[in-house]
């Protein structure tokens, strides 16, 4: 329980301070619209060649929205010198890992829950699917656990904005195609057995991928 209480105020923590600033949000959000908005006017196809395309425009907006907003995970403790009372905290530094993790995550889900109307209404596409919205949710968070630990790997660098994206999207790229070829099926209407070998990827991946930067992180911080 104590283990969660810290997991839960730093997270809260976060999104409080986030909720204030909105820095993260708002330009999230100008990145995310404008992608889509740029590949509308770029492609004028039909609609089953829209199709064909929609999946991977939609996870172009997610994937490099989702890095600008994990960039900023650990900055503001390193801009005001808080990264060590943050260490220097009577919790487990596993408590700071989840609790960045939970507040990344809100701020991802977020992101998304707008994203999705606005790709809906640009490219005329139905998003309000069990199954996009199953695999949106499952990616997002393997996305996220990656993304976090290597937000805190990065941080201590001084080119961290490009430091970030070169490292993390070639590991997290499995979990994006996968995403890809999920959302593409339940886009064209197929039947929750033909995603099934990519769930499966997006899955294995969730677990990889929460245990391991779980077990690494205190390590990681402490460089």
């Amino acid at each position: 329980m104590k283990f969660w209480n810290s997991v839960a105020a730093i997270a809260w923590k976060d999104i409080l301070s986030e909720l204030r600033t909105k820095e993260i949000i708002s330009s999230v959000l100008v990145f995310a619209v404008l992608v889509l908005v740029i590949f509308n006017f770029a492609f004028n196809l039909a609609p089953d060649l829209i199709l064909q395309i929609a999946p991977g425009i939609l996870w172009v907006a997610f994937a490099f929205s989702g890095v600008l907003s994990l960039n900023r995970a650990f900055i503001p403790e390193k801009e005001e010198n808080c990264l060590e009372g943050l260490m220097g905290c009577p919790v487990g530094r596993e408590a700071i890992y989840v609790g960045k993790a939970l507040g990344s995550l809100f701020f991802m889900v977020l992101v998304e829950a707008v994203i999705l109307p606005v790709f809906a209404l640009l490219f005329n596409i139905a998003v309000l699917q069990s199954g996009l919205i199953t695999v949106t949710l499952l990616a997002t968070i393997g996305f996220v656990a990656v993304g976090t630990i290597f937000s805190a790997l990065a941080v201590n660098t001084r080119a961290r904005e490009m430091v970030l994206p070169i490292l993390f999207l070639p590991v997290v790229s499995p979990v994006i195609i996968a995403a890809v070829k999920a959302s593409a099926i339940s886009l064209n209407g197929q039947s929750w057995s033909d995603m099934t070998i990519w769930l499966a990827i997006i899955l294995a991946f969730d677990i990889i991928y929460l245990t391991v930067p779980f077990l690494v992180f205190p390590y990681v911080i402490e460089e």
